[in-house]
């Protein structure tokens, strides 16, 4: 006995079976931006000053680079995530999915490239 509707075994539609690397993504990427995100509050909290220069001497150190570089990192890719589950959920017109999952990803992209350049050129000192 199948709980499937007729119309649905006739079609050989059923589960899509991606879902589940989608959510082990979600989960994974929010677990390590939790963890990242108390390092990077205890961080700023713990600095001497506020200003440019205790900025640049805090992204200089080599191990604060390279975790601010992954804070950054995940957080895109956490977004991302986030931001197309809402998309394949709310919109509803394939043009205008299709659309505004690929503008998703394009923004999502050039906003993380542009932070680790940032960092990278802070951390380098050029």
């Amino acid at each position: 006995m199948s709980l499937r509707t007729p119309l649905g075994r006739v079609l050989g539609l059923g589960t899509a079976k991606d879902g589940t690397a989608h959510w082990w993504a979600q989960r994974v990427s929010g677990a390590g931006l939790a963890i990242l995100g108390l390092w990077f509050a205890w961080s700023i909290a713990t600095l001497p000053d506020y200003d440019h220069a205790s900025a640049v001497a805090f992204i200089s150190e080599p191990v604060n680079a390279v975790l601010l570089l992954l804070l950054t990192v995940t957080m895109g890719y956490h977004s991302y995530l986030g931001v197309q589950v809402v998309i394949e959920d709310y919109v509803h017109s394939h043009g205008i999915k299709i659309t505004a999952l690929v503008l998703s990803r394009f923004a999502h992209l050039f906003l993380a490239v542009a932070a680790v350049f940032a960092i990278l050129k802070l951390g380098i000192g050029a």
